[in-house]
């Protein structure tokens, strides 16, 4: 009897371990409020928790920013959080295993968000998306969480991911279906795409660049879609526009003040490059214009000194030839010594 007992108070005290160290929906870490301080700068930016956000990743800077709604209707950047650490390199995740860190537009749906990551709080990037099906891309599980650790995922602190989580949360109680997340190799300015000019994914990155400079002329994310292969762009509210493709892609589609706005970054941005190529060409000649005159001065030089020493020879050993040279101002010496 004494024995039963003992066994079911053991079973019990089991249960209530085991119940206690099992994780509850990412005990609760999930739930983790604002802080005050957060919940204050959004009220100064004219935005709420309950706002509308958006993310971007700059890998070469290292850098994820969430952006949100303000009450005029455009996106104001609320904060920089500095990456924790990514895998890969510059460029688009290609294969499962390649342990690349992917690049490109995603859009994160509350079925997305992970509670009980194994890296603390995660969201799915939801890897791979229409453009990465249409090349053939494979992966799967690539995610922004915490934990510091990569493995072609972007890995935050484990206090940068609790914010974060808490930001995408408010948003979607505020009504946001879904909020975008847009990753590039870098900034797409002229002088950072002049520098990587030999890259192979220049192509590719161009194109991104096209939704790039829609959130800047437009201070709002674009929706995007997939035509032959490439990202198109649009206004949210040009719902439409997907439909009327056809065979043809847009660049961009949107009222007209952002359609002129863009044409004319796009311009501008295509001439700063040209003539940051035309720059950097220019240095490279006269850096290979300055090698060879001091390659020609040294060979000069060396002639010069050869010449000198000959002629520095030529004199002593007039000198000495009187005497019959150095050979014969020693004696040989028999062969047995002394």
């Amino acid at each position: 009897m004494i024995r039963a007992i003992g066994a079911t108070l053991l079973a019990f005290m089991m249960i209530v371990v085991l119940g206690a160290c099992a994780p509850i929906e990412g005990d609760g870490r999930h739930l983790v409020p604002l802080s005050a301080q957060a919940k204050g700068k959004l009220a100064a930016m004219g935005s709420s928790p309950q706002s509308a956000m958006m993310v971007r990743i700059f890998k070469e800077e290292n850098v994820l920013e969430v952006w949100k709604q303000a009450s005029s209707g455009r996106y104001e950047l609320f904060t920089t959080y500095e990456i924790c650490t990514w895998s890969g390199e510059l460029g688009p995740k290609v294969a499962e295993g390649d342990r690349q860190a992917p690049e490109g537009f995603y859009t994160i749906t509350p079925g997305l968000m992970n509670p009980r990551s194994n890296y603390y709080l995660a969201f799915n990037l939801g890897f791979p998306n229409k453009f990465d099906r249409a090349h053939g891309r494979t992966g799967s599980h690539l995610m922004v969480h915490g934990a510091c650790s990569s493995a072609g995922c972007y890995a935050m602190e484990d206090d940068q991911i609790t914010e974060i989580y808490a930001l995408a949360r408010e948003a979607f109680s505020g009504g946001q279906r879904s909020f975008e997340v847009q990753i590039f190799p870098f900034r797409m300015t002229p002088a950072n795409i002049a520098r990587h000019k030999d890259s192979p994914h220049m192509e590719f990155w161009m194109n991104l660049k096209e939704g790039y400079d829609f959130f800047e002329v437009a201070n709002r994310p674009p929706s995007w879609d997939v035509c032959e292969g490439r990202y198109v762009f649009r206004e949210p509210s040009a719902a439409s526009a997907a439909a009327s493709m056809g065979g043809q892609c847009p660049a961009v589609v949107a009222d007209q003040r952002i359609v002129n706005a863009f044409m004319s970054k796009q311009a501008e941005d295509a001439e700063a490059i040209r003539l940051a190529l035309n720059r950097e060409a220019d240095s490279k000649a006269r850096q290979a214009a300055a090698a060879e005159r001091k390659a020609q001065a040294e060979a000069e030089l060396a002639q010069r000194s050869e010449a000198i020493n000959g002629a520095v020879g030529g004199f002593f050993g007039g000198l000495l030839s009187p005497f019959g040279g150095s050979d014969a101002s020693v004696p040989a010496t028999p062969e047995g010594g002394a």
